[in-house]
């Protein structure tokens, strides 16, 4: 396993995971609920920082790996996925819409890693519509585990429940469109395969 900053800083986020939701469960002497919701925040964007810093940094030093390419979208996923359970435990996000994205994240996960098996990852590339998504999810989840009036001025329960909502959509949107591209080859390998 190769080390280096990139590798190092998608390790940190991992670890951070667990203290996103990990903080709503203190005991309310230690933070108020409002102070959870600012610590969840915090480490939250933190860790988004972090990713964004490793895929910076791998681009600028040219430092690709295999085992940098799984870790990063894996600690992705992770930290998107444990943010919205703790969302729906807190009834701040619905349970379809934590399903559509995690499920969604899971499809198009196993699709790209058979697509790589069978030597066609490019149909499967990311996509403009999948970044658009994963920005408007990226802002919505800490706005809702903030879940307060910031600045005093943006209500971010109802920007975050909006971001939430299109992030979803988009999500739909963005696997049909992913499928969609991979189904000529699935349709292909199924009647070769029968």
């Amino acid at each position: 396993m190769p080390l280096n900053i990139p590798i190092l800083l998608t390790w940190l986020r991992v670890a951070l995971i667990p203290l996103v939701v990990g903080v709503f469960y203190l005991p309310d002497v230690w933070l108020t609920p409002f102070e959870k919701g600012i610590a969840s925040t915090a480490i939250f964007v933190v860790a988004a920082v972090t990713d964004w810093f490793d895929g910076f940094l791998v681009r600028r030093w040219n430092e690709t790996s295999a085992f940098g390419a799984f870790l990063d979208p894996v600690a992705d996923k992770l930290m998107v996925a444990g943010a919205l359970i703790e969302l729906v435990h807190l009834n701040r996000v619905g349970t379809l819409i934590a399903f559509i994205i995690i499920g969604r994240e899971i499809t198009i996960s196993a699709l790209r890693e058979w697509m790589a098996q069978i030597g066609a990852t490019k149909s499967v590339a990311v996509h403009s519509l999948g970044k658009i998504k994963t920005t408007a999810q990226m802002v919505a989840i800490p706005m809702l585990l903030y879940y307060d009036t910031l600045f005093g001025v943006i209500d971010t329960r109802a920007w975050g429940r909006v971001l939430m909502i299109i992030a979803a959509v988009l999500t739909l949107w963005s696997m049909l469109y992913y499928l969609r591209k991979a189904w000529p080859l699935i349709k292909e390998r199924t009647n070769s395969s029968g």
